[in-house]
């Protein structure tokens, strides 16, 4: 099974077949990999249980798309880092916390990024993450912040119509 990292790694010509192929197969690991469903109904919190099956799957259909376009977009940058697995923890709710260091360059100097994987167990019982904390900065509360913000400023629709532009773009 070839992992994410090793996919984003891979040079291909923009715009090329072999470009659109990656990007599929990139897609494919991000789907086995994320448990995206479960992040999207974790970041939207309370707000989840009063929308209608049709709005939560367009939300769901539509935040799936920008964090897969935002991991094949990954695919033109040249990604040179390494992946230090530091441990595996029992976490709240039965869940994992698997953490990790990423070293990597910025301009000439060494960086050092933590991140944590959460995890949990899918109905198959496949261990699936759906929260990455960097620097203890978790994306779920990160995009419930926003998702709160907008919402309350400006209702639903308009999050969808947010989130529906930027993946336009």
């Amino acid at each position: 099974n070839v992992t994410i990292a090793t996919l984003l790694k891979q040079q291909v010509i923009p715009g090329s077949p072999e470009e659109k192929k990656l990007a599929d197969k990139v897609t494919e690991s991000v789907r086995g990999f994320l448990d995206l469903d479960e992040l999207g109904m974790r970041a939207l919190g309370d707000e989840w249980k009063q929308r209608t099956p049709a709005e939560q799957a367009e939300y769901l259909a539509t935040l799936r798309a920008l964090i897969e376009d935002n991991y094949v977009k990954g695919l033109r940058a040249n990604l040179d880092y390494e992946v230090v697995y530091l441990a595996e923890a029992a976490a709240p709710a039965g869940n994992l916390k698997v953490s990790t260091e990423i070293k990597t360059k910025r301009k000439g100097r060494a960086v050092s990024i933590k991140v944590d994987y959460v995890l949990r167990k899918d109905a198959a019982g496949k261990l699936r993450c759906f929260d990455v904390v960097t620097d203890k900065v978790s994306l779920v509360s990160n995009y419930r912040a926003q998702f709160t913000k907008i919402i309350k400023k400006d209702g639903f629709p308009a999050l969808i119509a947010k989130m529906k532009k930027k993946l336009g773009k």
